[in-house]
């Protein structure tokens, strides 16, 4: 247990927080200390002051996380509206903040006539997040249109990254380790916004028919064991796309407790109502146990577990 004593802040520490709400799963125990800073500064101070062997913990809207039905251990931490701002630079560039909706970075950036970011728009979570896994959607990855980053590492301490500094691989970026990202600068080139628009309604018209938006999931699950940050389940080969292998197994539709394999897409797991992280966690399990089984290859979850089981001292 975190002892009684914390650094002092000027905004909000719950204990035992819900973090069930703030995930698109609904699911998941509770924070055992819920940080949300009032700024950077605060934020900062509170990383510096703190004790290092308390464990830290930063979550975006939780779109791509699981939360284990025990909580998470330590303090989670995250960021609200004033760290989420977003600038139009000159030279097509954009600055975000790190609790800005990837989303909307999208919209401003086309709104402003800066095109090559419209993936974003596909995005369901943070610029915090989508720095940490490299995110991308149809054949574009942040670290293609990335120009900065800055970030606190555990001291408090605030440091610029350049994308050759940011160790990024598929699905992964090694300068997360460690460190929580504030914000970053993205590099576009200009174009009519109109342009912009409709190559933004076509991904979204993409996404829509394809994907279980409108479901209580995480996302893709799974990575492509290829690498190959534009397979979906309009393309790719067998051994390339996740989604194939899983389908291949028999899994699409598959159910455990209250969760199940998406029948839209198979590499979506759904909350149907009454999940429980378990439930999840198990099914997916199952999942990469039967495609090793028929392919010999091992599925690397995508989305982020954090936390711990029921019943884990």
């Amino acid at each position: 247990m975190i002892a009684a004593s914390l650094p002092d802040v000027r905004g909000s520490i719950v204990r035992g927080a819900p973090l069930a709400p703030l995930t698109w799963f609904r699911v998941g125990g509770p924070a055992e200390v819920l940080f949300l800073p009032a700024d950077e500064e605060d934020l900062a101070t509170f990383l510096r002051e703190l004790d290092s062997e308390i464990p830290v913990t930063p979550v975006g809207v939780g779109s791509n996380l699981l939360v284990r039905d025990g909580g998470v251990r330590g303090v989670t931490i995250r960021m609200g509206s004033r760290l989420g701002r977003i600038e139009i630079l000159g030279d097509a560039m954009i600055r975000a903040g790190a609790a800005a909706l990837a989303s909307r970075v999208a919209e401003s950036a086309a709104d402003a006539g800066i095109a090559g970011l419209e993936f974003l728009r596909g995005i369901p979570g943070t610029i915090g997040g989508v720095l940490a896994m490299n995110a991308g959607c149809y054949g574009s990855v942040v670290s293609e249109v990335l120009s900065s980053a800055v970030a606190l590492d555990r001291s408090g301490s605030r440091i610029r990254l350049l994308p050759a500094e940011m160790g990024f691989s598929y699905r992964y970026c090694r300068a997360s380790e460690g460190k929580i990202f504030l914000g970053a600068v993205f590099q576009g080139r200009p174009e009519l916004p109109d342009a912009v628009r409709d190559r933004m309604r076509s991904l979204l018209g993409r996404r829509e028919t394809s994907q279980p938006v409108r479901s209580r999931t995480g996302g893709s699950t799974f990575r492509n064991p290829g690498g190959r940050p534009g397979a979906g389940s309009d393309g790719g080969d067998l051994q390339d796309s996740a989604w194939r292998l899983i389908d291949a197994a028999g899994c699409r539709g598959l159910e455990r407790g209250g969760a199940s394999v998406s029948k839209q897409h198979a590499n979506f797991l759904i909350n149907r109502g009454d999940a429980t992280a378990a439930d999840l966690e198990s099914l997916g399990e199952d999942i990469r146990r039967r495609v090793f089984a028929r392919t010999g290859i091992r599925l690397t979850w995508e989305i982020r577990r954090i936390g711990e089981s029921v019943g884990n001292g």
